[in-house]
C-alpha cells in the first residue's frame, strides 16, 4: 500500500542525512563526537579527518584511543599526517611516530617540511631510525622508498615446526606473514613459502620442499610504479624485494602497491587534464590552492592558442572570398581536438600498464592513422550532409575531406606524442590531452584552408 494512504501516525519520519564528523567537532558536541568515532571504521574517520581543517581534525584526532589512533593515523595521506603532527604534544607526538610501520613513516616523511622530518626522526628509538633512514635513502619513486623491511625470512634447513615457530616469535613485529622469504646463509633469496603451505603441511616436512624457488622479485631501485603493476598481472599478495647482490632487504605488500598505483594513475589524470597533481584531499583544498595548481597549465595552453589565431589571421584572403568557410571552424576544430584526445589518453593508459612500449611507435602510428581515418569517414559522411544542408555542395565537400584529414591527423598526434615523450625520459602524461587539442587546432585549420583552396579555387 502507497505510504500516502496510511493514517498520519502511522508514517515513518523522514530519515535526515547522517551528520559529519566535521560539523559535530563545529558544535563542539563532544559525547556525539566520541560517539561517531566509536561507531565509524578506521578508513572512514581517516577520510573525514581529511575533509576538515587542520584545528578541527586535531581536536577530533585526540578524541581516539591509543590503538585507534594509530591506525586511523596510517590511514591518512602524507599532508594530513603532517597537520595532525603538528597540533601533538610531544609525549603523544613520539608515541604515535614509533608506533607507524617503517615504510608508512617513510612515505610520510618524503613530504614533510624539514622541521617536521627532524622532529620525527629525533624522536624515534636508534633501531626504527635506522629503519627509517635506510629507506630514505633509497632513490625518489623506487621500491625501497615503499617496501617494508620489517620481514620474517625463514632458513632453507628448517622444518615446518620449526618454521611455524619462528613465525611465532618474530611475526609480531613482521607487517605480513603470508608470505615468507626463504634465504640461504648470506641473506641472498633462495624463494618465498606461502603461510597457507606451512599451515597445511606435516610439522616433519621441510620447508624447502614447500619453496617457489624462482619467484617474481625486483631490486630496491626499481621503479616502485612498475613492481606494483607487476603485483597486479602476477596476482601476489607481497612481492620480494632485493638489492644488487640479490640479498633479501624487504617485501613490496599489496596495500602499499595499491598506494602507488593510485597516486599514479591520480598525477597522469590532473595531467591530461592539463592541471599540476595536488596532494591531500580535494575538500579540504581551498579555492585558491586549487586555481594556483590549474593556473600555470592553463596559461601556458592560453599561449599555445594564439597559434589557431596566426592561422586564421594567415588565411584571412581565403575567408573574404568564401566567408561561409567560417561557419564549420568550432566542428572542424572540436573533432580533430576530441579525436586527438582520444587517442592520446589511450596510449597514456596503455604505456602505463605496459600494453605498449616505446619500440611499437611506428606500429603505433600506423593503428592510431588508419583509426582515425575511420573515424574521419564516418564523420565525413555527416559533414557533407549539414554542409549540403546549410551551404553549397562544394562547401560540404571541403568539410567532408578536412574532417577525413584532420582526424587521422590528430589521431596519429595524439597517439604518437606520449610514446615519443616515454623515449625523451619525459612523463607521457605530460602530453596531455588539453596540448594536444591545443596543437591539432592550429594545424587542423591549416589543412582546412588548404584544402579550401584547391576545391575551390581561391
Amino acid at each position: 500500500m502507497p505510504q500516502t494512504n496510511l493514517p498520519e501516525e502511522l508514517r515513518p519520519e523522514p530519515s535526515e542525512p547522517p551528520e559529519s564528523l566535521q560539523d559535530i567537532v563545529k558544535a563542539h558536541q563532544l559525547h556525539a563526537a566520541l560517539e561517531w568515532l566509536e561507531s565509524n571504521p578506521p578508513h572512514v574517520i581517516a577520510d573525514e579527518l581529511g575533509r576538515m581543517d587542520a584545528v578541527d581534525a586535531g581536536m577530533a584526532f585526540r578524541l581516539l584511543d591509543k590503538d585507534r589512533a594509530l591506525t586511523v593515523f596510517e590511514e591518512l595521506e602524507p599532508v594530513d599526517q603532517q597537520q595532525i603532527l603538528e597540533g601533538l604534544r610531544d609525549h603523544t607526538f613520539l608515541e604515535l611516530v614509533e608506533g607507524m610501520d617503517p615504510d608508512d613513516r617513510a612515505r610520510m616523511l618524503r613530504e614533510a617540511p624539514a622541521k617536521v622530518a627532524k622532529r620525527v626522526l629525533a624522536g624515534l628509538s636508534a633501531h626504527e631510525r635506522r629503519m627509517t633512514s635506510a629507506l630514505l635513502g633509497y632513490p625518489e619513486g623506487s621500491v625501497g622508498r615503499y617496501m617494508t623491511p620489517e620481514v620474517v625470512a625463514l632458513g632453507q634447513d628448517l622444518t615446518v615446526q620449526q618454521a611455524l615457530e619462528v613465525v611465532r616469535q618474530k611475526g609480531g613485529q613482521a607487517e605480513t606473514v603470508y608470505t615468507l622469504p626463504v634465504v640461504d646463509e648470506g641473506r641472498r633469496l633462495a624463494g618465498i613459502a606461502e603461510l597457507r603451505e606451512l599451515v597445511l603441511s606435516p610439522p616433519e616436512t621441510m620447508v624447502s620442499a614447500l619453496v617457489v624457488t624462482e619467484p617474481v622479485s625486483v631490486y630496491a631501485t626499481d621503479s616502485a610504479e612498475q613492481a606494483a603493476r607487476l603485483m597486479r598481472e602476477t596476482n601476489d599478495l607481497n612481492l620480494p624485494v632485493v638489492d644488487s647482490e640479490n640479498r633479501l632487504v624487504g617485501l613490496l605488500t599489496i596495500d602499499d602497491a595499491l598506494e602507488v598505483i593510485e597516486a599514479a594513475d591520480t598525477e597522469d589524470v590532473a595531467r591530461q587534464a592539463g592541471a599540476a597533481p595536488w596532494a591531500g584531499h580535494y575538500m579540504a583544498a581551498t579555492v585558491w590552492q586549487l586555481a594556483r595548481y590549474r593556473a600555470l597549465w592553463l596559461s601556458l595552453l592560453l599561449v599555445a592558442a594564439t597559434l589557431t589565431v596566426s592561422v586564421t589571421q594567415s588565411f584571412e584572403g581565403t575567408l573574404e572570398k568564401a566567408a561561409q568557410l567560417a561557419m564549420f571552424i568550432p566542428m572542424l576544430i572540436g573533432a580533430g581536438g576530441n579525436a586527438g584526445a582520444q587517442a592520446a589518453t589511450a596510449c597514456v593508459r596503455a604505456l602505463a600498464v605496459g600494453e605498449v612500449r616505446g619500440s611499437d611507435l611506428l606500429k603505433v602510428i600506423w593503428r592510431e592513422c588508419r583509426v582515425g581515418l575511420v573515424l574521419g569517414s564516418l564523420l565525413a559522411i555527416l559533414g557533407v550532409v549539414v554542409g549540403t544542408l546549410f551551404v553549397s555542395a562544394k562547401i560540404a565537400l571541403v568539410v567532408g575531406i578536412t574532417l577525413v584529414v584532420i582526424c587521422g591527423w590528430a589521431a596519429t598526434i595524439g597517439g604518437t606524442m606520449p610514446l615519443l615523450a616515454k623515449r625523451l625520459r619525459i612523463d607521457p602524461a605530460v602530453v596531455s590531452a588539453p596540448m594536444v587539442t591545443t596543437l591539432v587546432d592550429a594545424t587542423g585549420l591549416i589543412i582546412y584552408f588548404m584544402t579550401a583552396k584547391a576545391v575551390l579555387g581561391i
